[in-house]
């Protein structure tokens, strides 16, 4: 009798296990379907994994803002080893090059180096300057590639949002982001748009989202072992507020080319593609005095369609070709003298 009470005692308390276990697991799956965030952060979680695959490094400890903030920073980050963007890639710039390197890019990589005193210390704010179309994010670029480090590109959209607080947040992100993937490059082309001088009109969500950022930027200019560098770009370093450029210790003018380094650009630019032998990189530069980077560049897509229009008029009077012929000296003058540089045609 006595056994029977057992075990109908112990039949009882296992349906009351598995009774209170059943609610449980339901309330779970209620309170997980029912939570305002559950697909965002499934959607976070998704986005931590393809993030960590691109960089190639484990994300151990995110925030919800570093993941899925409106998409900031997971779709902002660039692994180094997807830039195909090198020093040897940029024509010219010698000088700067080389100060770069020295200031920004072996801190990076060899920081045992600058880990002895306390004057020598890597920067951690660059800016680089100069007009339109001179390349400046291509040194940006070369140095995420030559330093190994997650390039992350902010883009002040990304940071706006229609919920007060949550720009701070998603600046915040950034940089937590940005110390966690150490060590990283924070790049923000077209600063001035930005950061640029603080006014009484300005919207109070705006001038909080510069003070944080500045709180933020200070916190890793006092963490000597923090790899991260903070690297600006514009074309207006006059519009940006003092504060700022208090930050950005090094600038580097990023100018109009000189006659050698627009035939250094040339050899750049043509390196790879189908040409004649023979072409005279000095005579083209002369003719092209005043023109940039992105002029040059311009200059040698327009060239290339020549031998594409001879193919296509070879085909249409009946003799077809397999191949464009290479590029040619002549075809670069007649887009010399035939075409207007952007900024004259503007100005006229």
């Amino acid at each position: 009798m006595g056994n029977g009470s057992e075990t109908k005692f112990v039949q009882h308390l296992i349906l009351y296990a598995a009774s209170a276990a059943l609610s449980c697991l339901v309330l779970f799956v209620g309170l997980k379907h029912l939570d305002p965030n559950h697909e965002a952060s499934k959607k976070a979680l998704e986005q931590k994994k393809e993030l960590a695959k691109r960089l190639g490094r484990p994300l151990v400890f995110t925030n919800p803002y570093e993941i899925h903030g409106q998409d900031v920073v997971a779709c902002d980050v660039v692994n180094p080893d997807h830039i195909d963007v090198k020093f040897d890639s940029i024509g010219g710039l010698d000088a700067i090059k080389q100060s770069l390197y020295e200031l920004v890019i072996l801190p990076l990589r060899r920081p045992e180096l600058f880990s002895h005193g306390k004057l020598l210390c890597p920067e951690k704010g660059v800016l680089l300057y100069g007009l339109p179309g001179t390349g400046k994010t291509m040194p940006a670029k070369a140095i995420a590639k030559e330093s190994g480090a997650a390039f992350i590109n902010v883009r002040i959209s990304s940071l706006m949002s229609k919920w007060f607080g949550d720009a701070q947040k998603l600046v915040t992100a950034v940089f937590t982001l940005a110390y966690k993937l150490q060590p990283a490059i924070i790049f923000i082309d077209e600063v001035d748009s930005f950061l640029g001088q603080r006014k009484s009109t300005d919207h109070e969500a705006l001038t909080n989202m510069k003070t944080e950022f500045m709180a933020l930027w200070d916190g890793f200019t006092t963490d000597r072992n923090a790899q991260v560098l903070v690297l600006a770009a514009t074309n207006r370093p006059s519009e940006l507020d003092e504060a700022i450029l208090r930050r950005l210790p090094q600038a580097f003018q990023i100018g109009i080319p000189d006659r050698r380094e627009r035939a250094a650009i040339l050899k750049v630019i043509l390196k790879n593609e189908k040409i004649e032998v023979g072409i005279d990189y000095d005579r083209i530069a002369n003719l092209c005095d005043g023109y940039t980077g992105s002029d040059l560049l311009e200059l040698c897509q327009k060239a290339t369609y020549f031998p594409i229009r001879e193919l296509l008029n070879d085909e249409k009077s009946g003799k077809p070709s397999t191949e464009p012929r290479p590029l040619s000296m002549v075809d670069l003058e007649r887009v010399i003298a035939t075409t207007t540089k952007t900024k004259i045609a503007a100005s006229e």
